[in-house]
């Protein structure tokens, strides 16, 4: 077994913000600057150490703990390096998040869509969603913060549309109950049934207020900024640095090769396509891989801020009408700060947005439920800009694409019944096809009757 197999406590982290440049303890409960007000990111200020190493050894590092036979390291941490090097293997909180796999779309599906493409299904994570990645880097060193500290009672908090508060309350119902408190603030009435009953089922205090996810998020934040609590959402840099290991993962999953690479991503709060970008850059300048991947970002267009500021050069926030891929319902991205900084640093000629409505987000869960993936409504809105990029020229077709699917789609059953009924709000605006639809068929308990519906013959 490589010597290399256990990773050090090693590196020194610190919140530097984005904007002016300043330092902070990484061990403070802070998400903003508290000079300019700008995000955070979490920085290794000892990052240059690993080039010691080759890029090449690092990927047989990583490639080694695929084989782990500690649990710790079966997750995220395969990377620790590059998560939270500074975190002890014991305070690790591993539920069985990452290592999610890539599946390649049968040929139907691939005409559909124009190209032939590979589904990555971060549904099958513990809480069913992506949101999992980040819970463990974030509960992992809250783990770590309350042992070195010995805290008791810190409220973890988190505003949601429902993944992040499904992923927030299971990684923080791991806790002892003496240490930790967890709250969550939905939008009434815009959480699915089986979305609320998640956070309900881990034991969480669930707040609901009227309104949508930004005004759950303006509350938080004002939370955050005055009390002493640990905030989950993206803004808290720690949970981002976890969902880099998306960008990791496709990387390996693909021996490495990044060339002629397309990654498809909802954007929503865009705390994901900022992490995935900051994975990537990660594995380039520490040469693991040769060449950036183009980044494809999907938005609804009742909620498409980022689209528009990338075809005007201007950023506004918008006025969100309802979606049915509800992580997209926000008008004011955190992160978007981040995705202007990194799109400029490392992605402009490789950074592309595109805006689907609502009835194609609709088609592409269904369509690719039909042939075999189980994707979301975030899912079915990555494919639907995939194929929508593909049809306008807007992306090579000759490109190898890796769609992201967030969340499973059984979290999403309600609106497929809403689609076979018909029975979504006019403000969706959706549009239903009768050859997307099912429904149950009530027959008589007999084998011939039966036998004539289906069209079948004796042999």
């Amino acid at each position: 077994m490589a010597v290399d197999y256990i990773p050090e406590v090693a590196g020194n982290l610190v919140y530097r913000c984005i904007n002016c440049g300043r330092i902070y303890d990484i061990y403070e409960f802070i998400y903003t600057c508290p000079k300019c007000g700008s995000l955070l990111k979490v920085e290794d200020t000892k990052f240059d150490r690993l080039k010691a190493r080759s890029g090449r050894k690092w990927a047989e590092i990583f490639d080694a703990r695929k084989m782990a036979t500690h649990l710790e390291l079966s997750g995220i941490f395969r990377f620790h390096e590059l998560i939270l090097p500074m975190l002890p293997i014991e305070d690790i909180i591993y539920l069985g998040e990452g290592q999610t796999p890539i599946v390649k779309a049968n040929q139907e599906l691939s005409a559909w869509v124009g190209a032939g493409f590979l589904v990555k299904n971060d549904g099958l994570s513990p809480s069913a969603s992506f949101k999992d990645r980040g819970m463990a880097s974030a509960i992992s060193f809250l783990n770590h913060i309350i042992r070195i500290k010995d805290l008791e009672c810190v409220l973890g908090i988190c505003a949601s549309t429902g993944d992040t508060s499904a992923a927030a309350s299971l990684y923080l119902s791991y806790l002892p109950k003496s240490k930790v408190k967890s709250v969550v603030l939905l939008p009434k009435g815009k959480v699915t049934p089986q979305q609320l009953s998640q956070p309900l089922g881990s034991g969480a205090n669930v707040i609901e207020i009227p309104g949508v996810f930004d005004d759950c998020m303006r509350i938080v934040e004002e939370l955050a900024r005055d009390y002493n609590v640990f905030l989950l959402n993206s803004k808290n840099p720690v949970r981002i640095v976890g969902q880099k290991s998306y960008a990791y993962e496709i990387a390996q999953q693909l021996d490495w090769d990044t060339t002629n690479l397309t990654v498809v991503v909802p954007i929503g709060n865009a705390g994901n396509i900022t992490a995935i970008m900051e994975g990537f850059v990660d594995l380039y300048e520490l040469h693991i891989i040769d060449n950036l991947p183009t980044i494809l970002g999907v938005q609804s267009h009742h909620a498409d801020p980022i689209v528009r500021w990338r075809d005007t050069g201007k950023y506004e926030p918008v006025k969100v009408s309802p979606s049915v891929a509800q992580a997209s319902m926000i008008g004011d991205p955190v992160s978007f700060p981040k995705v202007k900084q990194l799109v400029e640093g490392y992605f402009s000629d490789r950074f592309y947005t595109i805006s689907v409505t609502e009835t194609e987000i609709m088609e592409g869960m269904l369509t690719a439920n039909r042939h075999g993936h189980p994707v979301c409504t975030q899912g079915g809105e990555s494919v639907a800009g995939l194929r929508r990029a593909i049809n306008a020229g807007m992306i090579n077709k000759t490109k190898r694409f890796v769609v992201d699917s967030t969340s499973q789609q059984l979290k999403f059953a309600t609106f497929q019944q809403m689609y076979f009924n018909n029975s979504f709000d006019s403000a969706y605006g959706i549009k239903t096809k009768d050859e997307l639809k099912n429904r149950p068929i009530s027959m008589e308990a007999d084998p011939s009757t039966i036998a004539k519906k289906l069209g079948l013959k004796r042999k």
